[in-house]
């Protein structure tokens, strides 16, 4: 019997099968599984590892030259980024359809090309006459950047592969690359890896920094294999909603800086343009003496960020009341409700529950509990939170204020704003005594649930439930 020349590979984690199957068992995705073309069968395993080099082996003691960093002339990219490009290094953005990546990966490749770097932007998506349209657009048509339209890997790799390369090589996207060696479609889990694979070989031999934009899926994450989010140096998110004007570039990987860093962009008609102080940019719109408003004191990476929680809570007409969140952990937004009700005693079992992050920012840190608990709380009671006040705290299954990170610089942005006063954990007391809070902010010190709705003291009217002492 011949031995089959085609497979089923799920294009979502890369597992092969034997046949097509409707639902992947590795990743639990539906309807990712496609048929591909079997790779060429290989020499047998010891005569293909008989020929190896030995390799050396050093030890850890050395000193190594820094890294030397390119700037883009894109502040927020560069922070992001750690400080600048590395040498070598290869970035993978990815975010959702129109968000803006071709768009800011253009302005750094003309913001490059201004400062005598070599930059080359290789375009599978669009035509050469599209991209000269938003460079003109953007106003960067003079910039002295490299632009071709093309597809095929063979030859992307034989016009870079020289021995002067570009600095800078953008590939507009990796799903759209394909080798001719392999009989399968742009896209697929084969053709994207193999593609990442060459490029950042390539890349690391010849010592310029690549970028490759990558698509991502309906769930927000990068589509294709994963094993290419653990191939490149760097994975970047570039995040927004459509209804806002500004776009968040997030670092979720980064070898050489730090993750969890983020870059604030606004779009406008001339492009994307840097947000230096992103506090102002979320507090804009905000209105004080309103209930069922806070404002939560965060951190994103090693920038603070000062962002309003909005809460609506009102009377359900529902055998099950609603849970809606926007920008916010719905689990954890259940786990809140329940240990206000299991040990505050107030009873949200009748009232709908809506939360949302203004401005469409997503936060993912369990600092946000307090000022969310805060927010739910002035809405269920109707009394505003004091407009002058920046809440931040994490909050246990017993109702206890947890401390949380870098507490001194939400102050200190806080007090930067105009906050004149903080409701957050117990500090901890370093060398026998507290650190003392920056100038102008009087920080409110909470240990347990129970004192942050003494706050509000309607919230302690006909519903409330009495917990059982103990």
């Amino acid at each position: 019997m011949a031995k089959s020349t085609t497979r089923f590979v799920c294009q979502s984690c890369g597992a092969v099968y034997g046949k097509w199957a409707g639902r992947c068992e590795a990743c639990g995705a539906w309807n990712s599984i496609a048929e591909e073309a079997a790779p060429a069968a290989s020499s047998p395993q010891g005569k293909a590892l008989a020929n190896g080099r030995v390799i050396d082996f050093v030890s850890l003691q050395g000193v190594g030259e820094p890294v030397a960093r390119r700037e883009t002339g894109i502040g927020e990219l560069d922070r992001v980024s750690g400080g600048g490009l590395v040498a070598g290094s290869v970035l993978l953005v990815g975010g959702d359809p129109g968000i803006g990546k071709s768009t800011l990966l253009l302005q750094a490749a003309a913001q490059l090309a201004l400062k005598a770097a070599k930059c080359a932007y290789v375009s599978g998506e669009e035509s050469v006459d599209q991209v000269r349209l938003r460079a003109r657009r953007l106003g960067f048509e003079q910039a002295p950047v490299d632009l071709a339209a093309a597809m095929n890997l063979r030859d992307i790799i034989a016009t870079l592969d020289v021995a002067q390369p570009p600095d800078v090589v953008i590939i507009d996207s990796i799903q759209t690359m394909y080798l001719d060696s392999l009989d399968s479609a742009p896209g697929t889990v084969s053709q994207v890896r193999a593609c990442a694979h060459e490029l950042i070989r390539l890349a690391k031999r010849r010592g310029f920094v690549l970028f490759l934009v990558g698509h991502v899926t309906k769930e927000g994450t990068l589509a294709g294999p994963r094993v290419v989010e653990h191939m490149v140096d760097t994975v970047l998110y570039f995040e927004g909603e459509r209804g806002h004007h500004f776009r968040i570039l997030r670092a979720v990987k980064n070898r050489f800086g730090a993750t969890d860093e983020i870059g604030v962009f606004e779009m406008t008609d001339g492009g994307l343009g840097e947000v230096a102080n992103p506090s102002a940019l979320f507090l804009a719109e905000r209105r004080g003496n309103v209930a069922g408003s806070c404002v939560f004191a965060g951190l994103e990476g090693s920038r603070p960020v000062l962002v309003e929680i909005q809460a609506l809570v009102a009377p359900s007409s529902l055998g099950t009341p609603r849970r809606a969140v926007v920008g916010w952990d719905s689990s954890r937004l259940s786990m809140l409700l329940a240990v206000l009700e299991a040990r505050c005693g107030i009873a949200f079992g009748g009232h709908d529950v809506y939360l949302n992050v203004a401005g469409g920012l997503k936060i993912s840190e369990p600092a946000a509990d307090l000022a969310v608990a805060c927010a739910v709380l002035s809405s269920f009671s109707g009394v505003p939170a004091p407009a002058d006040i920046v809440v931040f705290g994490e909050i246990g299954l017993s109702g206890e204020v947890r401390a949380v990170a870098q507490p001194d610089l939400r102050l200190k942005e806080a007090a930067k704003l105009g906050f004149a006063s903080a409701l957050m954990p117990r500090r901890l007391r370093t060398g026998g005594r507290k650190a003392s809070p920056p100038e102008g902010i009087t920080p409110r010190e909470v240990g347990h649930a129970q004192d942050v709705v003494a706050l509000f003291p309607a919230a302690n009217a006909p519903g409330r439930k009495e917990e059982p002492k103990a």
